[in-house]
């Protein structure tokens, strides 16, 4: 199996640059245990703090190196879930949508390395004024919550902005990578890795519903879209510049662009919302992947996903250097 070696796995201790998303819902213990395995770092999705939840996501994991996320501003309404989940001696904790100055001290304190996730320019000083020992650049491509920046040229310029003021803090690229080619991309656009999410999405190790798995295989890139509709009917204080990429479905169709009414209808759609989203249906409930679904062809063991990026990059490494 060949290897991929950058900073990122050097400093971490991995086989492969490859770390994956802490996607809400979907990545537990069994998910993050089984990147890991395969040579990167899986991440536990930490969501919007379940704390029996996330106990028993780290028992799944079975005592692997794994790390955990969290989408920062609904862990700051409950601090107490990093301090539990720092107990689990967790490799690394990445915190998205948010301040992450306060938790800063106590992650150190573990012996965590700091994730800042970042969506645009300003959350990358921010990342780097909390000394973050990685950050990643998050595109607008990424499945679930993000911004407007796309990867393409967001990478790169937060790869000079680190290189000018922080050289010694890592790069992750986000959104969008769900093969070889990407992850070859992602390198040579100055990242020292990458985070996947879409593509381990669907895989057999993801919490994801069956019905919603089938949906994937039936979607190409163009059947997303970016909305605030699955925030509104859950009453989701998300904050502003932050939306959702979902699949295009029966309930984007009919609530996208009304949020207003959404907003008003939420005590009685939320309730349908929540039954559809348990049930697995693919078109009354929001379905959670990104752009990269349309390279996305079958639900495969994450480590064979993981094995084939990694020998399609090398391979195209290897051609670059040849000719």
């Amino acid at each position: 199996m060949p290897e991929l070696q950058t900073r990122l796995t050097r400093s971490l201790g991995l086989r492969h640059p490859i770390v994956s998303a802490p996607m809400a819902f979907a990545a537990g213990g069994a998910l993050a245990a089984a990147v890991t395995r395969a040579g990167g770092l899986g991440l536990i999705g930490g969501g919007y703090g379940d704390g029996p939840w996330i106990e028993q996501q780290f028992a799944a994991a079975q005592g692997e190196r794994i790390g955990i996320g969290f989408i920062t501003w609904s862990l700051a309404t409950k601090p107490s879930l990093l301090t539990a989940a720092l107990a689990h001696r967790p490799a690394a904790v990445m915190l998205s949508f948010g301040d992450p100055r306060p938790f800063v001290d106590e992650i150190r304190a573990a012996g965590a390395r700091l994730v800042c996730q970042c969506q645009d320019m300003s959350h990358v000083r921010d990342a780097i004024a909390a000394g973050a020992d990685v950050v990643v650049a998050q595109g607008a491509e990424a499945g679930g919550h993000g911004a407007l920046r796309g990867t393409f040229s967001f990478v790169p310029e937060v790869a000079d902005e680190l290189a000018a003021r922080a050289p010694g803090t890592l790069l992750l690229a986000a959104g969008g990578v769900g093969d070889g080619r990407s992850l070859a991309a992602a390198l040579m656009l100055g990242a020292d890795g990458v985070l996947v999410g879409t593509r381990l999405w669907a895989s057999r190790e993801a919490l994801v519903a069956p019905g919603h798995h089938r949906a994937i295989l039936e979607t190409g890139g163009d059947g997303t879209l970016r909305t605030r509709i699955p925030d509104v009917v859950r009453q989701l204080p998300w904050p502003p510049g932050f939306t959702a990429r979902i699949r295009r479905n029966a309930f984007t169709a009919r609530w996208h662009g009304r949020e207003a009414e959404l907003e008003k209808a939420a005590a009685e759609e939320g309730p349908r919302y929540a039954q559809a989203f348990a049930a697995g249906d693919a078109e009354q409930g929001a379905v959670w992947f990104g752009e990269a679904a349309g390279l996305v062809h079958s639900i495969e063991p994450a480590g064979e996903i993981i094995e084939r990026m990694v020998a399609e990059a090398a391979g195209l490494r290897a051609r670059g250097q040849a000719g």
